[in-house]
């Protein structure tokens, strides 16, 4: 257990703080705005120490920058100012040691900037040439500032070119509820390997570096081409080669070396509706080859071919594969 001072922020608390700024940077702040802010800050040791961080990052962040200040400005209510306080809550409070949100769902999770649903991929060009492809079923948040640039993985699989802009004048951050990725001239994919919140975070660089941060461990470890890893908040595991058909996802493929074809039917359903499955008795058969992920069916179809195997599908969204009749 950490001393309060280390306790995460709880979500509702990160916004208000962020509100609070919004507020103060406003234009329009009176006597009785500031005694209600001071009123806020006493309420509870939680709104102190948010606030407190919000100083001792003052300096680091140089300021709003002129598209958050100009935000500021806005009516309240507005979508530009729930942006702004958006923006703002994911600079201070994700991805900093001590300071990620525990909550199975943060609030910021609710309007992510990007997403992609069940088997779709996207393509997305950041404002600074950066380009991000989102596999399925994923979400990120993105908040570039004069003094940084971050994007939050809120849940799925990301592959990022990183523009050609000095990583030491603005730093290019991937925040996670696990910690954050900085990285440097890079070519990489960041994956949180399942939904719940203390999925594992699983990265890859293909060309250039990165450094990887857990929340809970003041050690960073860096991250060469060629290389992987994954993290929680608290634990790193060795460093190992990278799995070149790993990204087969971005020709639309899922290659598979001798899996076993329960990991391939989990890996195959997050590219398809509903329920997909087999029997237990099956589910170490290996699997090996390369199988298009625009046609789900079609790969259902092979594997029941090669293997050998009964298909049984109530509705096209629950099929599970059997083993063969006797």
């Amino acid at each position: 257990m950490g001393t309060d001072s280390e306790k995460a922020i709880p979500p509702k608390v990160s916004r208000a703080a962020a509100e609070w700024l919004v507020e103060l940077h406003s234009g329009q702040v009176g006597k009785e705005v500031r005694e209600q802010w001071q009123a806020w800050r006493a309420a509870h040791p939680d709104h102190e120490r948010a606030w407190q961080h919000i100083e001792m990052l003052g300096e680091r962040l140089g300021g709003l920058s002129s598209s958050l200040a100009h935000a500021t400005m806005a009516p309240r209510g507005s979508l530009r100012r729930r942006r702004a306080i958006k923006t703002l809550a994911m600079l201070l409070f994700a991805g900093g040691s001590a300071w990620v949100v525990q909550e199975k769902t943060p609030w910021w999770q609710l309007s992510a900037d990007y997403s992609t649903g069940i088997g779709e991929q996207r393509r997305i060009e950041l404002e600074d040439g950066t380009v991000v492809d989102l596999n399925s079923s994923s979400a990120i948040n993105v908040a570039y500032t004069q003094q940084q640039r971050i994007l939050m993985l809120l849940r799925g699989e990301m592959h990022v070119a990183t523009a050609s802009e000095s990583a030491t004048a603005r730093p290019f951050l991937i925040a996670s509820d696990q910690g954050s990725v900085r990285a440097f001239g890079t070519r990489f994919v960041v994956r949180q390997l399942t939904n719940e919140k203390d999925s594992p975070i699983k990265v890859g660089v293909l060309e250039g570096a990165v450094e990887v941060a857990p929340s809970e461990m003041p050690a960073r470890v860096r991250l060469q081409a060629g290389e992987q890893l994954s993290f929680t908040r608290h634990m790193v595991t060795p460093i190992e080669p990278v799995i070149p058909h790993d990204t087969a996802w971005l020709q639309r493929m899922l290659v598979a070396d001798d899996m076993p074809l329960g990991e391939f039917l989990a890996e195959l359903s997050r590219y398809r509706k509903g329920s997909l499955g087999c029997d237990h008795s099956i589910k170490h058969l290996k699997v090996s080859g390369t199988y298009p992920l625009d046609d789900t069916d079609k790969v259902i179809e092979m594997l029941q071919q090669s293997l050998n195997l009964q298909v049984r599908m109530l509705t096209r969204y629950w099929v599970r594969l059997m083993p063969p009749a006797a």
